[in-house]
């Protein structure tokens, strides 16, 4: 870990997250030429990843290589308009889009005895593992992944080496991996750091990317006292653990946890961000997390 900075009433500046951002870059004490940033879609618009994405393009972009391919997974390309919303100011031309159905390339396969050990014997099937093939063939000698750690229903906390294995995922990884938190219960996932579809992607960060250096930035968002959202920790490093220090902060401040059991949830969808009925299947997730 590099950079582990926040706590549940910490509030981080822009100001601040540069220069956190300068210290990572100078700390990784690496040269570079070509870079890659993968950050989230517009789904992701208040996760301040577009703000640090432009601040990388200001500090190392336009002397350098460089390339931002929106972790979309399965979701629409971004648009010109959401372009010009979540990342104003950066060239349209050095946006790449993640085709999840053609442009990947199986690096391994997660065998079926640790799926079915994962899924408590609902599955035994094997799960490849795919990724955009300019992870593997675009010559970068330096990629970061950038987003926010927020709970999540498939992989019980976002981001991570999940905006690798989903964001530019391929359709195998993505669709059997999703199956396989649907089968163990996305109340039992929900909020959690520890999961099966996590454990997934451990065993194939471990395996099949271990050649593959990814810088991960992480942020922790939560409400003020105000009700305006501010950033609570900043996290960058390579490792598991810069993730897992980014999720206990995200669990203290980003589950609400209830006495009894809601009848009735009115839940807002910024139209912005939510432009399907699929989408917005997210605010029905988060609000079904299991007791314990």
């Amino acid at each position: 870990m590099i950079i582990n900075y926040g706590g549940t009433d910490t509030v981080i500046d822009l100001e601040t997250q540069k220069d956190l951002i300068a210290k990572t870059l100078h700390d990784i004490g690496k040269r570079f030429s070509k870079v890659l940033v993968l950050p989230p879609d517009i789904t992701r618009l208040h996760s301040g990843a577009g703000e640090i994405t432009k601040m990388l393009y200001e500090m190392i972009g336009k002397s350098n290589t460089f390339h931002i391919m929106p972790t979309i997974g399965t979701h629409e390309p971004l648009s010109d308009e959401h372009i010009r919303i979540m990342y104003p100011g950066i060239p349209r031309e050095l946006f790449i889009v993640h085709d999840w159905r053609h442009d990947t390339k199986e690096i391994g396969i997660v065998p079926s005895d640790l799926i079915k050990k994962l899924s408590e014997g609902k599955l035994d099937y094997e799960i490849p593992i795919q990724v955009n093939k300019i992870l593997l063939a675009g010559g970068y000698d330096l990629i970061i992944s950038v987003g926010q750690v927020v709970p999540h229903e498939n992989t019980g906390m976002a981001n991570y080496n999940k905006n690798i294995f989903v964001g530019i995922g391929g359709e195998k990884t993505i669709n059997r991996s999703h199956f396989l938190a649907g089968v163990y219960g996305m109340e039992r996932i929900m909020g959690r750091i520890n999961t099966p579809v996590r454990e997934v992607f451990y065993y194939a960060n471990e395996n099949f990317l271990k050649n593959i250096d990814i810088l991960y930035i992480m942020t922790v968002k939560s409400k003020n006292d105000k009700g305006k959202l501010v950033t609570r920790g900043f996290f960058t490093g390579y490792d598991k653990e810069t993730f897992e220090s980014s999720a206990r902060l995200c669990q203290k401040v980003n589950l609400t946890k209830l006495k009894e059991p809601l009848k009735k949830v009115v839940v807002y969808l910024d139209p912005i961000e939510y432009q399907s009925h699929w989408l917005g299947n997210k605010s029905i997730y988060r609000t079904r997390m299991g007791d314990s």
